[in-house]
């Protein structure tokens, strides 16, 4: 009895605290000559939006050019529809103001198309994708 209660703990757990998120928003982080923007702006804006009880997931995709080009998914099913068009035109205005604030002859440029929605089944064909660790949201 008590391998079973065991058991079923064990996995309603990992069904309740299991990535939910099916569709994810794009950002790209392109490099001009010399390396890529940092993606501090936009991950503490990502950082202060979240809820107090639940957090957005972050994943990664590293190593797609030469001056360590990038790419983050931000899940956004958890958001209400109000939320969520709130917490997108908050996230292109943090992108434009990373764009407007580079130098535009070394400086990478961050994209952002926020009619762009990844599936997760798309996400789960990407090669180096890495969840955002919360070390990285500070």
């Amino acid at each position: 009895m008590k391998k079973l209660i065991l058991t079923l703990t064990v996995f309603s757990s990992a069904i309740f605290f299991a990535q939910k998120s099916e569709n994810y928003v794009e950002i790209s982080y392109n490099s001009i000559c010399c390396g890529t923007p940092s993606s501090t702006p936009v991950m503490s804006y990502i950082n202060g939006f979240q809820c107090k009880k639940k957090t957005l997931e972050v994943y990664r995709q590293s190593r797609l050019g030469r001056e360590g080009e990038y790419k983050l998914f931000v899940g956004i099913d958890d958001l209400s529809k109000r939320k969520k068009a709130k917490f997108i035109k908050g996230l292109e205005a943090t992108v434009d103001s990373q764009n407007k604030s580079r130098n535009e002859n070394s400086d990478g440029i961050v994209s952002f198309d926020s009619r762009k929605v990844v599936t997760k089944e798309k996400l789960n064909t990407l090669n180096n994708l890495t969840i955002y660790k919360k070390e990285n949201l500070k």
